[in-house]
């Protein structure tokens, strides 16, 4: 039954939550304003928001009819009956508490604001799934990957640090940037997922679009991502260009296998996605941390 229950948060998609964690610190870093306690807090709060969405993802799919035994993506264990939708229904609750309480204690290191802040992270966490316009059906998850796992984790984390906003040109753009990486994860999902999503009237941007398009997409929003950070790069040393272009060449073999594959093969694809967004967060972050040596 635990295994159940970790195929359920989808551990292959928790570094999409990491990464932006880690993306901010290396910002309160290149800053020399490094904090630990909010960066744990943070990503605390990045991972358990995840899996909320996660675990409501499942129990709303399946309340709503949207998922099928035997689909192509990662077992879902409400649809499989592994997991009653009861114990799916409390456990996101559960989760969506921990995550509460978390952002709890970031508003004695920040100001009020975080409060109104974290209310509309967690709705969105929900949102994704549930609600009368779930936003992962009507071709908006894309988007809120981008402003919740990319500009929200990124520039939250680095104001927690640091406790002010210089170089908000440089924190924005790198945020977006996080962003887009994130989105691509869902790209996958979504492209694997088309035949499925399009039966049920799940309208995800892979439906909208096409998988041609979207496949384009991918390819274009890893390129784009690390143009938006130029800024960054321009105040490194010269050598510092070799952790974009590392992530590029990740980047373009990975797109490669995703528009040569369909069906269980993407689920590979999916994880090295994932994969690839934390790799580049941590060469960013051992990046700054050298750089500060």
């Amino acid at each position: 039954m635990v295994r159940k229950w970790i195929e359920a948060m989808r551990l292959r998609t928790l570094p999409v939550s990491i990464s932006g964690v880690l993306a901010g610190t290396a910002l309160a870093i290149w800053q020399e304003r490094f904090s630990i306690v909010p960066a744990a807090l943070c990503l605390l709060f990045a991972v358990s928001a995840q899996i909320t969405s996660n675990f409501a993802n499942e129990y709303y799919d399946y309340k709503n009819g949207m998922d099928r035994k035997g689909r192509d993506g990662f077992r879902r264990g409400v649809t499989e009956g592994d997991i009653t939708p009861q114990a799916m229904r409390s456990a996101t609750f559960v989760m969506l508490a921990l995550a509460a309480l978390t952002g709890c204690a970031l508003l004695y290191i920040g100001e009020w604001w975080l409060l109104p802040v974290g209310i509309c992270i967690l709705l969105a966490a929900l949102a994704y799934s549930a609600g009368p316009y779930p936003l992962s059906h009507h071709g908006l998850g894309d988007l809120a990957v981008v402003i919740f796992f990319g500009i929200v984790p990124v520039t939250l984390t680095y104001w927690l640090q640091t406790g002010g906003w210089s170089e908000i040109q440089t924190v924005l753009t790198t945020s977006v940037a996080v962003g887009l990486l994130a989105a691509n994860v869902l790209v996958v999902n979504n492209y694997r997922d088309m035949d499925d999503d399009k039966a049920v009237g799940k309208n995800t941007t892979v439906v909208i679009f096409g998988r041609k398009m979207m496949g384009n997409a991918y390819l274009l929003s890893g390129i784009l991502a690390m143009a938006l950070m130029t800024p960054l790069w321009i105040s490194l040393p010269l050598w510092s260009l070799i952790v974009p272009l590392i992530y590029l060449l990740l980047h373009i073999l990975t797109w490669r296998r995703l528009v040569r594959n369909t069906g269980s093969a993407l689920n590979s694809v999916l994880g090295i996605t994932a994969r690839n967004i934390l790799i580049f967060s941590l060469m960013l972050l051992l990046l700054q941390i050298v750089a500060l040596c």
